[in-house]
């Protein structure tokens, strides 16, 4: 009787507009929080160049908005995840994006360039909030509708984010044609306000029983500070390498060994090392998704600045070239993101980024045009299967109480693959973005993708994942 009153039931949600078996009024809130990091992200390529012209400063210092944001986030994920875990999804993603329009506000009316910087850190941390929560939302309403795989929410999410990719940096341009640079900063506040209306209509208010009267013990600060400054001080390193910075890895080091023998010791640690280390299919999602976007940062920064630098395009041309490759990400996101299983998108995935990045070994200053659309696309198909593939996997992979943690660490082996990708890009282009350099540069990924194959095929766990 209980199952059958329970089927009832469901069907019922259903009649009243949930999908799959979800609550769809938590959809919007969840999709438009996920967009706050990638339309800050994006729109800023365009901005560069006229942020530094009012400033007086050069493009050395200018690349720290981009960094600052990235540093921020691979740090803030993990760390606002935890304390989802602790606090419920509701007050992190109600206080994330209320931090994010105020960092607009402060990014409209900085009066020095290093205060804007403060802005973007700012962003960072704010738009850390909304992933997580969404993770987490995704794995009560599993546990409360007996759906094991959201894959259809999961793509939505994934599209939505690509999406605001492909729509960010015409936004920032037209925002910035009509009221400047500081337009793309002011536009964060009626973003803002509308996630920060959503969350408080839709979100739920409780959090798990009994994890509300332990949450101040269980967030652990003491071991999120030192992940923070083990993690920051190696990121800061990457970002500008060398002899000069060699106590950047010394403090990361002794941090991170603080940190691993305070985690092994304590009774609720904010990330559980003796878990996260016996489980060997999460670890792999996690390399998965540090080689996946070394090799996707590397291509979208070296590949467009090769097309003008290298190949000799304007800048509004380079981006029309980039524009097959996010088209593409969008529609085999569409075609493949409801389907759960991910060992077959994964090998696919990382196999079109071993052809693409060997692609490039064939380029030239003469390079046909057709060529260039070409290589784009094929770099739109890892696009658009790898991260919705590995935010399947981590959903089936995590441990259910540490959902959020563990979807903040996979957004921060992504952002360490950004930053080891703009490393790589300031090796290889120390004399400007020349066919030598992109050559060195695409022999760097070939090996990068070999070992995303190798760890695919490798991971028989994935075999399962989806086929329940």
């Amino acid at each position: 009787m209980a199952e059958r009153v329970r089927g009832v039931r469901g069907r019922g949600l259903r009649k009243r507009g949930e999908a799959d078996g979800f609550d769809r009024r938590l959809v919007p809130p969840m999709i438009l929080g996920s967009i706050l990091n990638p339309i800050n992200s994006s729109m800023l390529a365009v901005a560069l160049v006229p942020i530094g012209h009012a400033f007086g400063v050069p493009p050395s210092q200018t690349a720290w908005l981009v960094s600052a944001l990235y540093l921020a986030t691979a740090v803030g994920q993990p760390v606002i995840g935890r304390l989802v875990d602790a606090f419920g999804p509701r007050r992190l993603y109600l206080l994330g994006t209320a931090l994010v329009g105020a960092a607009g506000l402060l990014g409209v009316f900085a009066p020095s360039f290093w205060l804007l910087i403060v802005s973007r850190v700012l962003l960072g941390f704010g738009t850390s909030a909304a992933y997580p929560a969404s993770m987490y939302l995704l794995r009560t309403e599993s546990e409360r509708t007996g759906m094991k795989s959201p894959s259809g929410i999961l793509a939505a999410l994934s599209v939505s984010n690509q999406v605001i990719a492909v729509i960010g940096p015409t936004l920032g341009g037209v925002l910035i044609g009509l009221g400047g640079w500081h337009l793309i900063f002011a536009i964060n506040v009626p973003l803002s306000l509308a996630c920060l209306a959503l969350g408080a209509l839709r979100l739920p208010k409780s959090v798990r029983a009994g994890r509300e009267a332990d949450a101040a013990n269980s967030a652990d600060v003491p071991g999120m500070l030192l992940f923070a400054g083990s993690l920051t001080a190696f990121m800061l390193f990457l970002t500008s390498p060398g002899t000069a910075h060699w106590y950047l890895p010394v403090i990361g080091a002794v941090a991170g060994a603080v940190f691993v023998r305070r985690e092994l010791a304590s009774a609720d640690p904010f990330i559980d090392l003796r878990v996260l280390s016996g489980n060997t299919p999460l670890l792999a999602t996690y390399a998965r998704q540090l080689l996946a976007y070394t090799t996707s940062y590397a291509f979208l920064y070296g590949y467009s600045q090769w097309l003008q630098d290298g190949r000799g395009l304007g800048p509004e041309q380079a981006g029309l070239l980039l524009l097959p490759m996010s088209l593409m990400a969008i529609g085999v996101t569409v075609l493949t993101g409801r389907h759960p299983q991910v060992r077959g998108k994964l090998f696919v995935g990382g196999l079109a980024q071993l052809v693409g990045v060997a692609a490039l070994l064939g380029l030239n200053s003469g390079s046909p045009i057709w060529l260039l659309v070409v290589i784009g696309a094929i770099f739109g198909i890892p696009q658009g299967l790898i991260g919705l593939a590995n935010q399947n996997a981590l959903y089936a992979q995590a441990d259910p109480e540490r959902t959020g943690a563990s979807a903040g660490l996979l957004r921060t082996f992504s952002y360490l693959g950004a930053l080891l990708a703009s490393a790589a890009n300031a090796a290889f282009f120390k004399s400007g973005a020349n066919t030598a350099g992109l050559h060195e540069l695409a022999w760097m990924l070939v090996v990068v993708s070999v070992l995303l194959l190798l760890v695919t095929v490798a991971d028989r766990a994935l075999r399962r994942i989806g086929r329940d």
